[in-house]
């Protein structure tokens, strides 16, 4: 049947409540990030959506236009996210890629990229240059404490016999900007506002996760995340490089699987990272399996990409960015962040 594909005009509960439904509908394409977004960054959000005949729903799709003289042209699926592409039909999903594909060469945009945490059917070149790591929480908490090797449970023991405590609510976002705009300039990485996280925290309520690690009163760890159908996502985490020796961050990832676990959940995603690197074997020990990411692309040109931290041409930059004192790299961050999708 012929498919009409517009902006979405509905209620946010018309798009979440459809999505819910849909294989590879994850926390980010749900409807809130479209005002926390264009509230917060002023970046357009053209959320797309497939109609029947009937004006029922068949796909939607997450968009988001971030633009910049000094980083490029953007539509992203979601940005600063994993996750997003289009969820629904197979129709719909080709119908929603075909309009995303024509609105990003008319509106010249250097790349689109579709974040799809499954494989879609459509013909767009595919880049894994990112996967997410994911544990098994069958059996509860203390059957998956159980299958964890004994060296990384005595990592876990190692902090809480050091006197840390992990503590969970959205009254730890304070706390957890802290720690993680600290470490992030450690990186050389400017870091998301305070006011992301706390938009994050008041839109999304109980699926929100998040964990702080405190040593004699003071967060030392942090971590936040989503929770969707039977999985959860921690998304940011950060410990304090000073407090490595004791490992904060064992204790920290404990506390959110075990959370994950004693609530009936059947996945922890550990959230994405890049084959190799140090970040992947913290996630494999845990006894965790690489899981693909289909991130799907269409290119102005062969060098078109989001900025990437980690490329030589803005090595002199993240070095720079690592001598800033920590106030001053907290309140540029976000004036640049916004920008890097």
């Amino acid at each position: 049947m012929p498919l009409h594909v517009d902006l979405h005009q509905g209620s946010s509960e018309e798009w979440d409540g459809f999505g819910v439904r849909q294989p590879g509908f994850t926390a980010f394409h749900r409807h809130g990030w479209k005002g926390l977004i264009e509230d917060l960054y002023g970046h357009e959000c053209p959320f797309l959506c497939a109609r029947d005949a009937e004006g029922a729903l068949q796909g939607v799709m997450p968009l988001v236009r971030v633009r910049s003289r000094l980083f490029g042209h953007f539509l992203v699926s979601m940005p600063f996210v994993s996750y997003g592409g289009p969820v629904g039909s197979d129709e719909a999903i080709l119908a929603l890629v075909a309009r995303a594909t024509t609105m990003a060469e008319e509106d010249g945009a250097q790349l689109l990229e579709l974040r799809s945490a499954r494989e879609l059917p459509i013909d767009l070149p595919v880049s894994h240059r990112k996967l997410t790591v994911v544990l098994p929480l069958d059996g509860g908490a203390e059957a998956v404490f159980g299958r964890i090797k004994a060296k990384v449970r005595s990592q876990v023991r190692r902090p809480q016999k050091e006197g840390v405590t992990v503590r969970f609510g959205a009254d730890r976002v304070d706390d957890f900007h802290a720690v993680f705009a600290r470490h992030m300039r450690d990186l050389g990485t400017p870091a998301q506002p305070r006011a992301f996280f706390r938009a994050i925290a008041e839109r999304f309520g109980s699926d929100a996760w998040f964990g702080c690690a405190y040593l004699n009163g003071q967060a030392i760890a942090c971590g936040a995340g989503f929770r969707w159908g039977s999985e959860f996502e921690i998304t940011w985490a950060s410990a304090l490089r000073e407090h490595a020796k004791i490992a904060p961050n064992m204790a920290l990832y404990w506390a959110f699987i075990e959370r994950a676990a004693s609530e009936g959940l059947e996945r922890f995603n550990f959230g994405r990272c890049s084959a190799g690197s140090p970040t992947h074997k913290f996630k494999l020990q845990w006894g965790a399996a690489d899981e693909a990411l289909w991130w799907y692309q269409q290119k102005s040109s062969d060098d078109a990409g989001t900025p990437r931290p980690d490329s030589p041409k803005f090595a002199l930059a993240t070095r720079v960015w690592q001598r800033l004192p920590v106030p001053l790299a907290t309140a540029l961050g976000p004036r640049i962040v916004r920008y890097i999708p």
